[in-house]
């Protein structure tokens, strides 16, 4: 038994900790950035590119400079008003030291200040003070420029000092991450360029300058027409019905702006919402507002217009397939509500109904002006409701209600998992029948199933739904996992815990894993969603004792092979695997299935946006924006490098 009386007294207030702000976002930083990781890294940034678009939307400068500079820190310069660094009357600091220091501090909670703006609590600027290892604010304003300095998590190095004259006006951050705090603290290229560009889209007339010191890399983001030529870059390689259509209005104090178009070649949903300028992934009131009026319009524009029975109506899903939509409002402050400080998800409950209101007006009156376009959309929702009955049947397939020709079909190629425990099951889909042999021997057949491939699988991002249906590889995947496609899957039903992408580390490999990712998120999306879905991680080498190969270190980077050729010591061998068929079953086993000892890759979608980008120039059918891609991403001198050193060996 516990000795409470003796427990009271060994638990005092002395046992009480009291940390100042900073240190207490230091303490815990994922209750404000999310997590430490890389997006937790950026999101650092995100807090002060934030406060230099609020200037901007609200009217002030019309420049924004990002400089990555060569000793790991970042620097975020506007032309706006410039930071008020006047004494406070209460606090009697400069204002710029306690924005700096300060949660719960700023001039967003002044309507008059800012009409609207991207921060709510007011602890943007300070949390990236508290979690970084310097940081120094430079500001320009009223004819004097001033700077102050912050380090250790935001402790004042430098108090505000004038540093003379200018006829500059704006604010300039610059800072450094904590290594104490973030295991990484390299700031990514190319996660700064599509924030940019995504920020660029949203505000229109607003100049978005990248710049990169390490490399010389730099970019200038600039639009004129906002989400239209949003959509625009992301259909530029599907087949669009018709032209893309936005509008913008203003009720209630809520401005609203959209941008949408449907495309034939697609069978996703694509929305993506914003409010006053930040990215709400989890969605939120506005969506709610749009989608549940989208739908209300299209079933009265064919009811109206007797496309559809009074006892018909058309599914909101139907309606939305193939659709790619950009909503942004904006809200003043007493209005703006967020769900947590990451502001994922809009809460402000006016919003839905004024979206829903703006898009009846418009989309109604454009479907009446344009009744041929009308028809061809509601000839898609009934092709995707056909669609959806042809799923329906692949999985009925799947439980064995279909032919016997089907099962012999799957049996013929799955090494089925013994368990019903579907949560605790693996599928492993394997590149070429030779890797599958060595994985069926050395796989745990109580919950790990193999299904071997037969050559690439289908780029089901340039074929119809019913073609892909249609195709043996990918029929024989949608019956194996029985958890139906499209619209109609259900990952719930799914047959496994874990899909696992297991093929070999060469150009084809990828080649294959690119396929069957795009697949899986065309189709599949909630199994990535819910981190179902994996790549393995096969080892390249092998580094053994010639005179006892017993004896041997695995590698599976590059960098390892140094430090292993060191412990097994002289006359050793190496084997580099170049594909999965050359390892036996049990190293195969040992390396990449055994759960105790192997190394997964979780699929993970940090930015959907991106994705739906980078699908589209590497599946699509524009081989030179592909081959650009590659020009400017892939490192051929390190590839290069690599093949030396392997011939070396």
């Amino acid at each position: 038994m516990i000795d409470i009386e003796q427990a009271e007294e060994n638990y005092t207030a002395k046992d009480i900790e009291v940390l100042s702000e900073l240190e207490g976002v230091r303490k815990r930083p994922g209750m404000y950035i999310g997590s430490t990781n890389l997006t937790g890294l950026h999101h650092l940034v995100w807090e002060i590119v934030d406060n230099a678009v609020d200037e901007a939307v609200n009217g002030f400068g019309d420049k924004i400079t990002v400089t990555m500079f060569k000793d790991g820190s970042i620097q975020v310069e506007d032309e706006g008003r410039g930071v008020p660094v006047d004494i406070h009357p209460k606090l009697k600091v400069p204002a710029v030291q306690l924005i700096y220091t300060t949660l719960h501090s700023g001039g967003k909670f002044n309507s008059k200040i800012y009409q609207t703006s991207a921060g709510l609590h007011g602890v943007g600027a300070t949390v990236t003070n508290a979690l970084s290892e310097s940081l120094s604010v430079t500001v320009y304003r009223e004819g004097k420029a001033y700077e102050i300095k912050f380090h250790n998590g935001g402790a004042l190095e430098t108090p505000l000092t004038v540093l003379g004259n200018t006829k500059k006006h704006g604010t300039t951050v610059r800072f450094k991450p904590d290594p104490k705090i973030f295991p990484n603290v390299k700031f990514s290229w190319d996660t700064i360029y599509n924030r940019l560009e995504e920020k660029s889209y949203l505000l229109t007339g607003v100049h978005f300058i990248l710049k990169d010191e390490n490399t010389g890399n730099s970019h200038e983001f600039y639009t004129e027409h906002g989400l239209r030529e949003y959509v625009a870059s992301m259909i530029q390689n599907k087949t669009p019905i018709g032209e893309i259509i936005d509008f913008s209005d203003k009720l209630n104090s809520i401005q609203v702006e959209i941008a949408m178009a449907w495309c034939n070649s697609d069978y996703n949903e694509n929305i993506y919402s914003y409010a006053n300028d930040v990215r709400t992934a989890d969605g939120g009131t506005h969506e709610v507002g749009f989608k549940g009026a989208l739908t209300k319009c299209l079933n009265n524009w064919a009811l109206l217009n007797e496309v559809i029975k009074p006892n018909q109506s058309i599914d909101g899903a139907d309606i939305r397939e193939g659709l790619t939509a950009i909503i942004s409002v904006k809200i003043p402050e007493d209005k703006l509500e967020y769900e947590g400080q990451t502001k994922g998800k809009l809460g402000s409950p006016e919003a839905g109904p004024v979206v829903g209101n703006i898009l009846d007006s418009y989309l109604s009156y454009y479907l009446n002006e344009h009744k041929d376009f009308a028809l061809d959309i509601i000839h898609k929702c009934q092709a995707s409701k056909d669609a959806r009955e042809a799923a329906r049947k692949a999985k009925e397939a799947a439980r064995g209600n279909k032919t016997k020709k089907v099962d012999l079909m799957i049996s013929d190629k799955l090494a089925a998992a013994q368990s019903k425990d579907y949560k605790e099951n693996e599928l492993f889909i394997v590149e070429g029948d030779s890797a599958g042999g060595s994985a069926k021997t050395g796989r745990d057949r109580l919950h790990q199933a193999i299904l071997p491939l037969r050559g690439k699988p289908l780029n089901t991002d340039t074929v119809s739904m019913q073609r892909m249906i249609e195709n043996l590889e990918m029929s024989t995947l949608i019956q194996t996992i029985g958890a139906g496609v499209g619209q109609d899957f259900d990952v719930e039903e799914s047959h496994y815990g874990k899909i696992i992408i297991m093929t070999d580390a060469d150009t084809d490999g990828s080649h294959i894993q690119t396929l069957l990712l795009t697949f899986f998120y065309n189709y599949m999306k909630p199994l990535i969603d819910k981190g179902m879905v994996y790549i393995a991680q096969p080892p390249l080498y092998r580094v053994y004792r010639k005179s006892d190969p017993k004896q041997h270190v695995y590698c599976w980077r590059e960098e390892d092979l140094n430090p292993a050729k060191e412990k097994i010591g002289p006359g050793y061998g190496i084997n580099r695997y170049k594909g999965l068929g050359e390892m036996n079953a049990d190293q195969l086993a040992a390396t990449t299935m055994n759960k105790k000892s192997r190394v997964l890759l979780r699929v993970k979608i940090d930015d959907p946006l991106v994705v739906e980008k980078r699908i589209s120039v590497l599946m699509g059918k524009d081989s030179s924006q592909r081959w650009n891609w590659i020009q400017e991403n892939v490192d051929f001198d390190l590839v290069d490098t690599f093949e030396d050193q392997l011939k070396d060996k």
